[in-house]
């Protein structure tokens, strides 16, 4: 029963993110209906997939289980039973609601205790008591508190709180990418990807470390949890490593470590790129394209720490088929070109079809996808199928990258479906995650039974196999939801006592007080307190509670400090922080499940995680003062190539003089320079400003000129000036994206949810749209445009502070590698 529940759910997803219900006419939900039944069927198979206790039986249900699901079922599914009753009532709750709320919100706790433990419970319950202690707080976080009812009503009864944006990010689309990855891993593509690695890497020094960083950087795609991540790649890559001589507490640090980094790698992010939509208020495709080369340079100083590792304890490089340098180069030349063509002829491909058959596109390339899916399988069919390896086996045999490849071919399919939907068709996360595990339940259903047809086998019994594993699939990727749908709906009660209290004003002020307005303390401060709140939570959650709680604080207290900060800039500064958690002692999650695996020392695997993500952590220090490095102000294609070439060098030398080593062990002098080196490439803007202002101020009455006259995609800068309801004046700088030219500036600004009104010199900030990026920054109706901030002229290029950096870098490496060999001789 459990099972058929499960892919109930999983089908009632599928169903509600379909564009069935409005071709059938059937079926049709808003989206408080979803978000009940959603709710609804999570507690119900929280409390029964669940054991209350350690000591309970795990082979039936006890009677008391049973009813704490069913009435979990019926409270979570509250709103969608009586959802005209509670309609025609607003504001007006009756006994049986008051009622409901209190047991939904009792049982939504244990649920959450259940499946995830303790400290999201403890969040919850601190948040909860918040909201009835307000005048018993200390003076900065003091409020007049909220009566029973009135605290039922918004949690249980509104969506402001538990059924609010949170919950309704799980319904729509966290659901369908959780069930996506499942069912990827299903038809094996997990360790598809697992072997690639291997037989790309696995020759290279340290090769099964740097096996583990790139395996998980794809599994980021599959897997929604940093923790799940380091389960199912660390029980092969941890044993790996130990094999090289790494320590296992090396080992299981460096899985952790690129399992947590996993969730800043879009497309996906572990769902958080879906939530920063939202949140942040920019189109998909402008996430992926700023979190792309953070993410990217996190995942190679990794890598470049896993190569100083094997340095360090003379690791030796896995043996692989000999073959001639020329065989090798060849093969690799033809394997990337290969891949270049390969994509170009899909997106051309693509392209071409829906300019030549318009509307019946779609039918030609479903029909054009299933033939290529088919040639895959045939070409699969004549390999054998991967084997799992066996870490602890004595010797290991690399297999060929192609071997590997040609197996699954047909697993790039329904990713390119997701990222096309995503990117070029510009579809809703949700539709286009419902086209994409469409594809991929096509692919469970019907691969085994073509392999079989193809290689002669028995068609029947395998096609049954592949019903089963459809099901366990659907099954299982319910399963996996379970507790995130549970996380999601308890962050909805952190994020309604924000609401109902006015807790992310105090937050501001708490945080201001505490730093004494210096910028550097309050960002970090804000950096620990995402740590703290990231402890022990989902992906989802995580981001739900730092964007909800945080990102406003640095907003708000960077633009009363002069700073300009992009919001996304803000979203991912708090987002990588929450993330971090996962690897912190003492909470480290990731690290826990890493230590289980190479049976060493939880807590020493953390703190080495740590100091592995150090370079990490300062990457969100540095997209705060240098949004270059999200690709915000980059105006050409050599500009974005001088950034990348920047941004790479940069955390490779912070990551060298953090080690140590950089060609050789490194002298203390050296590691100093190498940091030094590092800041002025991060921060060439600091060195600059010694000498030379970054802006000027422009008079308020050029607003609308300059806004008129700002190219697209470039970003307006200016001061507004007014008085919060405290009664505070308040200066503050803020920039605007400015989007596609319109016919008059007020157009442009429009497209931004904002108004203003010129009158002479002044400018007057008139409405501003709730939940517009203009709302978000922190603008409010009645503020003045007090100046224009505008690029200083004659300021000197980056280039003056960077190359002499990258100078002294090489300088460095010269001196190193002079003496490398003597100190390698010494070492012999």
């Amino acid at each position: 029963m459990l099972t058929t529940v499960a892919v109930v759910w999983s089908l009632f997803q599928l169903w509600y993110a379909s564009p069935l219900p409005f071709v059938f006419g059937f079926g049709i939900l808003n989206d408080t209906e979803a978000r009940a039944i959603h709710l609804g069927i999570a507690l119900f198979l929280a409390f029964t997939a669940y054991p209350a206790l350690k000591s309970s039986r795990r082979d039936r249900i006890g009677p008391i289980d049973w009813a704490l699901a069913l009435a979990g079922a019926f409270a979570g599914a509250y709103f969608f039973l009586f959802y005209r009753e509670l309609a025609a009532r607003p504001g007006q709750p009756t006994t049986p609601d008051l009622v409901t709320a209190s047991v939904g919100l009792l049982l939504l706790l244990e649920a959450t205790r259940r499946a995830l433990g303790l400290p999201m419970v403890i969040v919850a319950c601190a948040f909860l008591t918040f909201t009835f202690a307000g005048p018993y707080m200390p003076d900065v976080l003091a409020h007049k508190g909220a009566s029973l009812s009135k605290a039922l009503q918004h949690q249980w009864l509104t969506t402001e709180g538990v059924f609010g944006i949170a919950l309704g990010v799980s319904t729509s689309f966290v659901f369908l990418f959780v069930l996506f990855g499942t069912l990827l891993d299903k038809a094996g593509a997990g360790n598809w990807m697992m072997q690639i690695s291997i037989a790309l890497l696995g020759h290279l020094r340290g090769g099964p470390a740097k096996v583990a960083v790139v395996s998980s950087a794809l599994n980021g795609v599959v897997s929604g949890s940093s923790v799940s991540n380091v389960v199912s790649g660390g029980i092969f890559t941890i044993p790996l490593m130990k094999r090289t001589g790494l320590s296992g507490v090396k080992a299981g640090a460096i899985e952790a470590a690129s399992s947590i980094n996993g969730q800043i790698m879009p497309p996906v992010m572990g769902a958080a790129a879906f939530l920063m939509v939202e949140y942040v208020g920019i189109p998909y495709s402008e996430i992926v394209k700023h979190a792309l080369l953070p993410a990217i340079a996190s995942y190679v100083a990794l890598l470049y720490i896993v190569h100083l590792e094997a340095l360090k304890i003379g690791s030796k490089p896995i043996p692989r088929e000999k073959t001639s340098t020329r065989t090798r180069l060849i093969r690799t030349g033809l394997g990337i070109s290969g891949s270049i063509v390969v994509l170009c002829l899909a997106y051309y491909g693509v392209v071409a079809a829906q300019a030549a058959f318009g509307d019946a596109a779609g039918w030609v390339l479903a029909f054009a996808g299933a033939v290529l899916y088919v040639g895959c399988v045939f070409a699969a069919a004549r390999h054998p199928d991967l084997a799992i390896d066996d870490p602890n086996a004595p010797i290991l045999k690399l297999p060929r990258a192609w071997d590997v490849t040609v197996t699954g071919l047909d697993f790039l399919i329904p990713i390119f479906v997701l990222l096309w939907c995503l990117m070029a068709e510009q579809m809703s996360p949700g539709l286009s995650a419902f086209w994409a595990t469409v594809s991929i339940l096509a692919i469970v259903a019907t691969r085994r039974p073509l392999l079989a047809l193809f290689r002669h086998g028995d068609v029947a019994a395998e096609a049954r196999a592949a019903m089963a594993d459809l099901v366990d699939g659907l099954a299982l990727g319910a399963r996996n939801m379970i507790g995130i749908a549970i996380a999601t709906a308890t962050a909805g009660i952190v994020v309604g006592t924000i609401t109902l209290t006015g807790l992310g004003l105090m937050m501001t002020e708490f945080v201001e007080f505490v730093s004494g307005g210096d910028v550097i303390a309050m960002l970090i401060l804000i950096a620990a307190v995402s740590l703290v709140l990231g402890m022990g939570i989902p992906t989802t959650a995580n981001y739900i509670l730092v964007a909800t709680l945080m990102a406003p604080v640095v907003v708000e207290l960077g633009a009363q400090a002069g700073l300009a900060i992009p919001l996304i800039a803000v979203h991912l500064f708090v987002f990588y922080f929450g993330i971090m958690a996962d690897i912190t002692p003492p909470v480290g999650l990731a690290a826990f499940a890493a230590a289980a695996i190479s049976r060493e020392d939880p807590i020493k695997t953390g703190f080495q995680g740590a100091f592995y993500a150090l370079r990490t952590a300062i990457l969100p220090f540095v997209f705060i003062f240098n949004p270059e490095i999200l690709l915000i102000g980059v105006d050409s294609w050599a500009h974005v190539l001088w950034v990348v070439i920047v941004c790479m060098a940069a955390i490779l030398l912070f990551s060298a003089a953090t080690m140590n080593f950089f060609v050789t062990r490194s002298r203390l002098w050296e590691s100093a320079l190498l940091l030094v080196a590092c800041f002025a490439l991060f921060r060439p803007d600091w060195f600059i400003n010694q000498v030379h202002p970054a802006t000027v101020e422009k008079p308020a009455s050029q607003f609308l000129a300059a806004v008129a006259a700002a190219p697209e995609d470039k970003r307006l800068a200016f001061v507004v000036e007014g008085t919060t309801i405290e009664g505070e004046d308040v200066r503050k700088t803020v920039s605007l994206p400015i989007g596609a030219p319109k016919p008059t500036p007020q157009e442009r600004l429009r497209e931004l949810g904002l108004s203003v009104s010129a009158l002479g010199d002044q400018v007057t900030i008139g409405t501003v749209a709730f939940g517009s990026y203009a709302k978000r920054i922190g603008l409010e109706t009645g503020q003045m445009v007090t100046a224009v901030i505008e690029p200083a002229p004659g300021r000197p290029s980056a280039g003056w502070i960077q190359i002499p950096a990258l100078l002294l870098a090489g300088v460095v490496y010269l001196l190193q590698r002079r003496r490398a060999p003597k100190e390698r001789a010494a070492f012999a």
